[in-house]
């Protein structure tokens, strides 16, 4: 299967199950949108129509770019089969109760109130807490008892508003430190926040003990404040600011995300980069608003072409300031074409519910933070483990393949089936698919791999 495409310039053909990318003239992207459904002399026959009165381009010219693709087909670059579906399941339940990553709800509460919070406020459908120490010590003696012989294990402190706990994150960080040596693990170690706490204290923490920091902004002021307001209804924009630059100022620019939401409100997304920008900030991501259909905060049809214009544009303007000797990181849009995931990941996906959990204040267990609070996909608690092995079994077969609408999609090996929490939310079904998603999806990638080309190639190639 290959797909093609035109961006930024150049001529894209993919070959969705080798992974390979070419960038090619416009006789072999047209003989190559032929090749599987018209026979060498109808092919060779148009192409002299369509191109014959080329200058460069001769009868023997076309069937040398013809012949070219046979070699790139034999060589298992183009049109290359698909063999990874009989191993999809089998590659997922090889590591079936290893533990890698769990992401500790520190608080279920939190100092702001933003209106489309899919975490209700921090509570999550239920009562505000704050994770104890006892808990939070349990918990990482969890994942190093369930993690086997992997040495990296990854924590990501969260809330709600974590810092709105932080004696608790200091002493749990203390405490992994002081056990990394005897149990031969490395923890890394991430703080998610809104910035309403940030002070001298925690960013010499956070430099010294955090792997990456999540900064939560939505760019422009007025898209911000919008959402993101306090108990009394205030904007938060002017008071994390401040705070955010002196943070990534004193992390030398790096090991860092800004990460914003986009709305009904701004499907205008590009424009909340560039005040990122402007702000000082280069590591950035915007997400999709998670949140219900009837939510005024919602995505809709009509919003849709705004927002993969919006790709588009964010694309051309990497390019641009890669020129300028400016460049900035997009997280949708980091992808190595030359190797990138391996095939389990691709198959796989994130591993929610399997090697990746959420623990609650509560030392409950669920497979990932968007599915704390849904009762039904409590998987168990960090003294017992997993108890609920029915619905670990469901996200253990939860791959690509177990989507019927994903087998026959070009972008299947790179979303991976996508996130089975935005598929329950839209369709009831962790092995749902979220269509509106999959369209962003596909533009980001198709986005992605062009940026990648152009980095790529030489000016004079291009």
């Amino acid at each position: 299967m290959i797909h093609q495409y035109k961006s930024g310039g150049f001529n894209i053909v993919l070959d969705v199950c080798s992974g390979s990318i070419h960038v090619v003239d416009e006789v072999a992207y047209d003989i190559i949108s032929l090749f599987e459904t018209a026979g060498k002399e109808r092919i060779i026959a148009q192409m002299q129509q369509k191109y014959g009165g080329r200058d460069d381009m001769d009868a023997k010219e076309i069937e040398e770019c013809y012949e070219q693709i046979v070699e790139l087909k034999n060589a298992g670059k183009l049109f290359s089969e698909d063999t990874f579906r009989p191993m999809a399941g089998e590659l997922k339940t090889r590591t079936s109760g290893v533990v890698k990553a769990l992401c500790l709800h520190v608080s279920h509460t939190c100092n702001l109130n933003c209106a489309y919070c899919f975490a209700s406020q921090g509570k999550y459908h239920g009562e505000r807490a704050v994770m104890s120490y006892e808990v939070g010590k349990r918990a990482l003696d969890f994942l190093v008892e369930n993690s086997g012989s992997r040495r990296n294990l990854e924590v990501d402190f969260f809330g709600g508003e974590p810092l709105m706990n932080f004696d608790t994150v200091k002493r749990l960080v203390a405490y992994a430190r002081s056990i990394e040596k005897s149990k031969n693990k490395n923890f890394r170690f991430t703080l998610t926040t809104n910035g309403m706490l940030i002070d001298d204290d925690v960013i010499d923490f956070a430099n010294r003990e955090m792997s990456n920091v999540v900064l939560s902004l939505d760019g422009r002021r007025e898209i911000h404040d919008r959402y993101r307001v306090d108990y009394a209804g205030r904007g938060s924009w002017e008071q994390i600011v401040p705070k955010f630059q002196k943070l990534v100022k004193a992390r030398g620019g790096k090991d860092y995300y800004i990460r914003g939401t986009f709305t009904h409100a701004n499907p205008d997304f590009l424009e909340d980069i560039k005040v990122m920008l402007d702000l000082g900030f280069s590591q950035l991501s915007m997400e999709p608003v998670v949140c219900a259909k009837d939510d005024g905060a919602a995505l809709t049809q009509d919003d849709l072409p705004v927002v993969l214009e919006q790709y588009e544009k964010l694309a051309q303007l990497m390019i641009e300031r890669d020129k300028e000797g400016r460049p900035f990181t997009f997280y949708h849009y980091m992808i190595d074409i030359k190797g990138g995931p391996c095939i389990y990941k691709r198959i796989s996906g994130c591993g929610s519910g399997t090697e990746y959990m959420a623990v609650t204040p509560w030392g409950d267990l669920y497979p990932c933070h968007q599915f704390v609070g849904e009762e039904r996909f409590k998987l168990g608690d960090i003294w017992n483990g997993v108890t609920n092995t029915g619905v670990r079994e469901d996200f253990l077969s939860c791959n690509v393949y177990a989507r019927e609408e994903c087998r026959d999609c070009w972008a299947r090996l790179y979303c991976s089936g996508g996130c089975a929490a935005n598929a329950f939310h839209a369709t009831g079904s962790i092995r749902g698919v979220y269509k509106y998603g999959c369209e962003l999806f596909k533009k980001r990638m198709e986005c992605a791999i062009m940026v990648a080309v152009s980095r790529e190639l030489a000016p004079e190639d291009r």
